[in-house]
């Protein structure tokens, strides 16, 4: 008999094809009012730099493969088509010691297949999410992990949602981790409002928060207290270069960045990299205050690298990275 699986991840898995841009064929243009824009001359040929192909990405497909080099016995559900890039996301997965038994092939499907513009170190991605038959896995007794960890995935598995949290509500024992997708997000609190009040922990920067939440930016305890009341114990906000925060609803804590040993290649996976070292953390026994130490390690690797695996870490390095950290690096109770 297998293993116990630690944590199941739980979201679409995708591959990712790079087209990094010329410096000079591109430029951002930042309009008032509507944010930035990535510009190019339209009607024309435009030479690029070359392309990067990545295999079995996505937010929790990055997480699966985080929690592998991390040392846990880590499955993925999640969907592919019938075609070359399902058996290339399948043998991927498998290479990095992700159990894939419940990554269902799909017949007559495609896989999803995504277009990431690269232009200097940030990313704009053109998606399209294939329209799978979504079906909760029947978990036998032997296969029922420790924690679930669940991310984006398709607007058209909503109803996806309710399967997998009847399964839970049988199965209390088992910790469910929360990193909301933006169809999740868009959907409303209200049709989410289930599997909010199941998480054990919850992870958001501070934009979503304030999306989620209807709460103000400006008032970052009045953002952790509406996201309790949804139900989860643990609330994790990032902040982007304010580093990242985190409350067990009696304790709260701030964490700066670790700092860049370089400027960064690309930013894809960052935030995949770091609330699943967070609750990698959280599972190996750790304080929120402890978790906050680990999980910006791992997203300051992550984009030193082309992509939202490549620059993953064992705890190893983790741990000689967090020795090498400056004094400043340090949560502070807020």
């Amino acid at each position: 008999m297998s293993q116990q699986i630690e944590v199941l991840c739980v979201g679409d898995v995708v591959t990712d094809a790079f087209i990094k841009l010329l410096d000079d064929r591109a430029e951002v243009l930042d309009q008032e009012g509507s944010g930035k824009k990535l510009a190019m001359d339209f009607g024309t040929k435009i030479p690029y730099d070359h392309v990067e192909v990545l295999e079995a990405v996505g937010n929790a497909p990055n997480a699966a493969v985080n929690f592998a080099r991390l040392g846990f016995n880590v499955g993925l559900v999640s969907n592919v088509g019938d075609d070359r890039e399902g058996r290339g996301i399948i043998s991927h997965l498998k290479k990095e010691g992700v159990d894939t038994r419940f990554v269902t092939l799909n017949p007559g499907k495609k896989s999803n297949y995504h277009y990431v513009l690269w232009y200097k170190d940030e990313r704009t991605i053109l998606i399209k999410h294939e329209d799978y038959d979504y079906h909760w896995p029947h978990l036998r007794k032997h296969e029922m992990p420790k924690w679930i960890y669940f991310s984006s995935i398709s607007k058209h598995a909503l109803e996806y949602h309710d399967e997998m949290i009847e399964s839970l509500e049988r199965h209390p024992e088992i910790k469910l981790a929360f990193q909301p997708g933006t169809f999740q997000m868009e959907v409303g609190v209200e049709r989410m409002k289930r599997v909010y009040a199941r998480a054990e922990l919850v992870a958001l920067n501070r934009e979503e928060a304030v999306f989620v939440t209807g709460g103000s930016y400006d008032n970052l305890n009045d953002l952790f207290d509406r996201l309790h009341a949804l139900g989860p114990k643990i609330v994790v906000i990032s902040d982007g270069p304010n580093g990242s925060y985190a409350s067990d609803g009696t304790n709260r804590y701030s964490m700066p960045l670790y700092p860049d040993p370089a400027p960064p290649v690309e930013r894809t996976g960052a935030g995949d990299a770091f609330t699943s070292t967070f609750v990698a953390s959280i599972i190996r026994g750790n304080t929120i205050d402890g978790a906050l130490q680990w999980a910006p390690i791992s997203s300051m690797n992550v984009v030193q690298h082309v992509g939202a695996q490549e620059g993953l870490l064992t705890e190893h390095e983790l741990a000689e990275l967090l020795k090498k950290a400056p004094s400043s690096y340090h949560p502070t109770k807020i």
